[in-house]
């Protein structure tokens, strides 16, 4: 059986044209499938007796349709010709065809898409420019883009919980501040197009017709001034810290110590337990942005002081965890390749228990020691569990105790 999809990408005019080659398609085609904004715009362009698929969730459904008349209009040489917006190859329903019906075949006429045409009316190039969709999807790509300080960032939004206002209050809570957003509406349509030039502060107090998608660009200037900057090693005096504990902060030289054991640039989830003022998750966060960081701190006033430290510093995207760590629901969480044990609260062998049925192979587990009996409890039950334990480094710094480094892995 030859199933066969034509894939017609639109924009939003309600007056599209299309060559001859696509029109002949659809004056011939029986089975149509799209959006109901795509069906709005080609009803007048359908056949008398021409049957709809909407394209709607579960897309499970729709994929079920599309079977059942492969299967009962097996000579259907003309196949199901299908509207998608834009490029459908661009973040859209052409790659989940091919990834739903592999053997299917696909012939495709794309339109441009709504961050090339916001682009083509800026006259701005973007050969350069970071691709991020938010479209239902969580905040993890557009936060990378802008803790690598990405000078062109192209976001294609969605109408809940990542539209125009809140990327702009997000990128403003955690200090990003140096980019102009432009915002296309309506790309496309005669009558309803809008393209406006904001700053962040107009764009998060406004509100935005739907469909549209943004790009916020920042020259080179205005990046290298405007935007915080990111040491090697951010000076401890800078965190705000527990209040009269001035000392419980991993140490900036101890903590790029422990990055360096860590390994994290070939990882990809970190947790780090016992956060305290949540340093090593912020540097973690800043120099490895790929990272998915999840933070654990038993004491409540932990949550309050990552989240000051996390704005001041520009680290969105890490996941904080209030509680006793055994006590917590591991199981729903995204297994660690790293942990950093920053306090374990006399309870380090239960903990290591705990971390080796979580931990992935190949992961490592990182402590700083600074007694001989949690250096000598971390050793054993380490090598009980059967990690292999790394040379480990011992160092003083100033007048605070030795601490030891230790590091083992599974």
């Amino acid at each position: 059986m030859n199933k066969v999809f034509f894939i017609i990408g639109l924009s939003d005019s309600g007056t599209p044209y299309f060559p001859p080659e696509v029109m002949k398609i659809i004056k011939e085609g029986k089975v149509f499938s799209g959006g109901k904004r795509h069906h709005d715009i080609m009803r007048s362009f359908l056949p008398a007796d021409y049957v709809w698929i909407d394209i709607s969730v579960p897309l499970s459904a729709v994929f079920e349709q599309y079977e059942e008349l492969f299967n009962v209009q097996c000579s259907m040489h003309n196949g199901i010709v299908v509207f998608a917006s834009g490029d459908p190859l661009f973040l859209g329903f052409a790659n989940t065809i091919r990834r739903e019906m592999p053997d299917a075949t696909i012939k495709l006429y794309p339109s441009f898409n709504s961050l090339q045409m916001l682009a083509h009316r800026l006259l701005l190039p973007y050969h350069d420019m970071r691709i991020v969709s938010l479209t239902g999807r969580p905040w993890k790509e557009f936060d990378n883009a802008l803790i690598e300080r990405v000078p062109k960032i192209g976001i294609l939004t969605d109408t809940k919980d990542h539209t125009p206002d809140k990327i702009a209050q997000r990128m403003l809570q955690y200090g990003y501040t140096s980019y102009t957003v432009y915002v296309g509406e309506h790309l496309g349509s005669d009558e309803q197009e809008s393209v406006q030039e904001l700053s962040l502060e107009e764009t998060a107090r406004s509100t935005f017709a739907s469909p549209n998608c943004l790009i916020l660009y920042s020259d080179s200037l205005a990046h290298r001034e405007g935007h915080l900057q990111c040491p090697f090693g951010i000076p401890d005096e800078e965190f705000h810290i527990l209040e009269g504990r001035p000392r419980m902060i991993t140490k900036a030289p101890i903590r790029l110590l422990t990055l360096h054991a860590l390994a994290l640039q070939d990882k990809h989830t970190f947790w780090d337990v016992g956060f305290c003022t949540g340093s090593v998750s912020i540097e973690a966060r800043l120099h490895f942005p790929h990272l998915q960081i999840i933070s654990f701190e038993v004491r409540p006033e932990g949550e309050e002081l990552m989240q000051q430290n996390a704005e001041k510093f520009g680290a969105p995207g890490i996941t904080t965890i209030i509680g006793d760590f055994l006590q917590q629901n591991l199981s729903s969480l995204p297994r660690p390749d790293a942990i950093f044990i920053g306090g374990h609260n006399g309870q380090l062998s239960a903990m290591l228990q705990c971390m080796k049925e979580v931990l992935l192979p190949g992961g490592c587990i990182v402590f700083n020691a600074v007694s001989a009996e949690s250096r000598q409890t971390f050793m054993d039950n380490a090598a009980s569990l059967g990690f292999t334990i790394q040379p480990s480094l011992h160092i003083a710094l100033n007048d605070y105790n030795p601490i030891e480094i230790m590091k083992a892995t599974l």
